[in-house]
């Protein structure tokens, strides 16, 4: 059996980040990408686990190099995906990425024969307005514009290998694992 990359997009408020901790409860062989950032450790955070902590000047080198799968700048820091440390794992495990579309679409062209994109849609905006609302977290503006977003990462679902979508995380886990055991099984 091969490993994969799987990469995992949607938007926010879908329940991405809840699959993906069901996932590595429940499969073993599969371990969650690390990002790089410039950004400095918020407390109880450690390099390696929740980042790779780097200086702006050794990200910039590494665009260069074309180490990253994908990466962005957000509020003066960048974020991005380490293609090597990608590599290394694939070599003993399955990769789990959770990024947006154009991230996604990138690793897909770096990385073809081992990236399956998941698209994770919610049961229907409205679902999704009201979770997003519930939150608390946004101004009615920034809801708004995330919902915007959120259409436009909808019509790109096409361009994905799978779309769920998720009423129930466990159950949209046990899809996940069932797509991740095919995947593997494939022959490329």
């Amino acid at each position: 059996m091969r490993n994969i990359l799987l990469v995992l997009s949607g938007p926010s408020g879908v329940g991405k980040g809840t699959i993906v901790n069901y996932l590595l409860e429940e499969d073993n062989t599969l371990v969650k990408s690390v990002s790089c950032t410039t950004r400095a450790p918020r407390e109880g955070e450690l390099n390696g686990r929740e980042y790779f902590f780097i200086s702006e000047r050794e990200f910039r080198s590494r665009i260069e190099e074309n180490d990253f799968l994908e990466y962005d700048e957000h509020f003066g820091n960048f974020y991005g995906t380490p293609r090597s440390f990608v590599e290394r794992q694939l070599k003993e495990h399955s990769v789990i990425l959770e990024i947006d579309v154009v991230g996604a679409l990138n690793a897909k062209r770096l990385m073809p024969g081992e990236t399956v994109l998941v698209m994770i849609a919610p049961p229907s905006m409205e679902e999704l307005e009201k979770r997003l609302a519930g939150r608390g977290s946004e101004s009615d503006a920034e809801r708004e514009d995330r919902l915007r977003r959120v259409r436009y990462e909808l019509e790109q679902s096409d361009l994905y290998d799978y779309v769920l979508v998720n009423e129930d995380s466990r159950e949209t886990k046990s899809k996940i694992l069932e797509i991740i055991r095919r995947e593997k099984e494939k022959k490329i």
